[in-house]
């Protein structure tokens, strides 16, 4: 796809957007996604399935033949790659991957995307205020979150509606 990009001089950056789910081992990580599976009942199961069944995206469609729709007896038969966890997407629509372990593991699993070529990260987790603050204090510190920020564009309206003011009269 770069290359095709490339032909035609864009350039393309890649984002993901994943669950968290961190704890001190990654023992204490699946227990944590255990709890919230054992929290996923049937009924707001069968309710985001009906509401996605909608959805003509090719990621959602992907992302509900992994469980087709159905709580599997084990929350591992959703474990998709090594702590890639697709149970969230049983409940809530759109991307339902979290990544689940220790930090370690969340810093290695984001390493992976990053040499993979993902640039941007979307994060977040359920508890959402209770998972940002574990994440913030066990991997977040860790993270090189420096990057290169590039200047400003001076745009003025003219760019913005792409016309020329010097022809329109003033009053």
């Amino acid at each position: 796809m770069k290359a095709r990009a490339a032909r035609y001089e864009r350039e393309l950056e890649y984002g993901i957007r994943l669950y968290v789910i961190v704890r001190d081992t990654d023992e204490k990580a699946w227990e944590a996604a255990a709890d919230l599976y054992g929290r996923m009942d049937d009924a707001a199961i069968a309710a985001n399935q009906r509401f996605v069944a909608r959805s003509d995206s090719v990621g959602q469609q992907r992302m509900t033949a992994l469980h087709g729709g159905l709580k599997p007896a084990n929350l591992c038969d959703l474990e998709v790659a090594p702590n890639l966890w697709a149970g969230i997407g049983l409940v809530r629509p759109g991307p339902g991957t979290a990544i689940v372990g220790s930090p370690d593991t969340v810093l290695r699993t984001l390493e992976a995307y990053q040499k993979a070529g993902v640039e941007t990260f979307i994060l977040s987790g359920m508890p959402l205020l209770e998972e940002a603050y574990r994440f913030g204090e066990k991997v977040l510190p860790r993270l090189d979150v420096s990057r290169e920020v590039s200047k400003a564009r001076n745009y003025t309206w003219s760019t913005l509606f792409d016309r020329d003011l010097s022809t329109v009269k003033s009053a």
